[in-house]
């Protein structure tokens, strides 16, 4: 698996702090900015992370910014982004497993670094479950045509 990584800069130090959860679990990743705690604008790093993503450069995608809501709202514009808003370890997995998401986004300033790494963890390990979840985001993808 080989996942983007993007944040602003309320996002940045969570964002360096779960590059070393996707090292312990041998995951690959590429990161796509911000590299400093200076303001930036969270769909300059959302968007392009949110392309990689659909042109199939990556398996998923992770953003954070403050409060996460910012970037899950810009990256669900790109068509075939299902990114999904978490705070908890729960939503991580079904997320995943319901909603076969390809993006997940975070608040730093809503989750701790701990509770964070346990969430990608969950979000990264978790398969979808397909059946009647796969008809249901058939749906949802048949909206965006």
């Amino acid at each position: 698996m080989k996942v983007a990584l993007g944040a602003d800069h309320g996002g940045y130090e969570l964002k360096e702090e779960i590059k070393s959860v996707l090292d312990e679990a041998g995951v690959e990743y590429e990161d796509l900015g911000c590299d400093c705690s200076d303001s930036v604008d969270y769909p300059d790093y959302a968007v392009p992370v949110a392309e990689k993503v659909t042109a199939g450069e990556v398996d998923r995608g992770i953003l954070v910014c403050g409060t996460g809501i910012g970037m899950s709202i810009a990256a669900n514009k790109v068509n075939g982004i299902r990114c999904a808003l978490v705070h908890d370890v729960f939503s991580a997995k079904m997320t995943r497993a319901h909603n076969d998401s390809n993006v997940l986004a975070m608040g730093a300033r809503v989750v701790g670094s701990g509770l964070a790494g346990e969430i990608v963890k969950a979000w990264i390990s978790t398969e979808h479950e397909g059946g009647r979840h796969a008809d249901r985001i058939q749906k949802v993808a048949a909206i965006e045509q």
